[in-house]
C-alpha cells in the first residue's frame, strides 16, 4: 500500500488560512459563499505552467499553499522571472482590470495549490462588493511601489546588496531559524532565477555568491543557504543605503 501524502486537499473559503489576507477578505458571507461555489482548485507541482503569457484572461488565480513564478518573455523568446508571489496573493488581476491578455507566465515553483476564478464570476463579485475593486486597486498601487523600489535597487546597490536584500525577503517564506541562530534559507530558485530577479548576469551572481561565502556572510549548497549571522546580512544593505 502506497503510504505517500498526496497533494493538499482543497480548503473552503469560508475556513482558508488566507482569508483574512486576499482581495476577497472585504466579501460578506453571501460572496464568501459564493466564491467558494464557483471556485475550482488544481494543484502543481514544480515546473507545472498554470497560465502562459500572451493567452486570453480568462480570470483569476488565488495562491492556497505553494510558490510561484512570474515569468516575461521578450520578442527574442529570452523569458525571465520578473517577481515570486506565494500563498494568499491573486494572480491575473493586472490583464482582468486592464482587459488585456495575461502579460507574463506563471509557473510553480513549489508543490502549489491554485484556485481558479473564471471572469463572469468575477465581475458578479465586484459588481455586488465595491471594496474587493477597491482592494485590487491598492494591491496595484503597492505593485508599481515595488516595482520603483527594485529599480532603485537595481541603480544604487551593489549585486552582493542585491543578493542579500532577495535573501531577507526570501527568508520570510522559506527560513528558518536553528537554535543556533543560524537562518537556514530553503531557495525555490534557480541561481539563474535569482540572477533575473535581481537584474544581473549568472556568472555575475556567481561572483557575489563566492563573495558572500568568502566574508561567511552566506554559504550556498545546491539551493539551500545558511545565514551564521543575520545581523552581517542587514550590514551589507545597510551600507550601500
Amino acid at each position: 500500500m502506497d503510504e505517500r501524502p498526496g497533494p493538499p486537499r482543497a480548503t473552503g473559503c469560508l475556513t482558508c488560512r488566507n482569508c483574512g489576507e486576499t482581495e476577497w477578505s472585504s466579501l460578506d458571507r453571501e460572496g464568501l459563499d459564493l466564491l467558494n461555489q464557483v471556485k475550482v482548485s488544481n494543484t502543481y507541482q514544480p515546473g507545472q505552467v498554470i497560465f502562459y503569457q500572451g493567452n486570453p484572461c480568462l480570470g483569476l488565480y488565488c495562491i492556497e499553499s505553494g510558490a510561484v513564478a512570474v515569468r516575461m518573455t521578450d520578442p527574442h523568446g529570452n523569458s525571465a522571472i520578473v517577481r515570486m508571489a506565494c500563498s494568499g496573493e491573486t494572480l491575473g488581476y493586472r490583464a482582468y482590470f486592464a482587459g488585456q491578455p495575461y502579460h507574463a507566465s506563471a509557473d510553480a515553483l513549489t508543490a502549489t495549490r491554485v484556485c481558479f476564478i473564471d471572469r463572469s464570476a468575477v465581475r458578479h463579485l465586484l459588481d455586488h462588493n465595491p471594496m474587493v475593486g477597491m482592494a485590487f486597486l491598492k494591491r496595484m498601487a503597492e505593485d508599481l511601489e515595488d516595482a520603483e523600489e527594485a529599480k532603485l535597487h537595481s541603480m544604487s546597490l551593489s549585486v552582493r546588496a542585491r543578493v542579500a536584500h532577495l535573501l531577507l525577503v526570501l527568508k520570510e517564506r522559506f527560513g528558518t531559524v536553528g537554535a543556533d541562530g543560524r537562518l537556514v534559507i530553503e531557495l525555490p530558485l534557480s541561481r539563474q532565477d535569482m540572477a533575473a530577479m535581481v537584474g544581473t548576469r549568472p556568472e555575475t551572481i556567481a561572483r557575489a555568491v563566492r563573495s558572500l561565502e568568502a566574508q561567511n556572510v552566506a554559504h550556498f549548497t545546491g539551493r539551500q543557504v545558511v545565514v551564521p549571522d543575520l545581523d552581517a546580512l542587514l550590514d551589507l544593505i545597510e551600507v550601500q543605503v
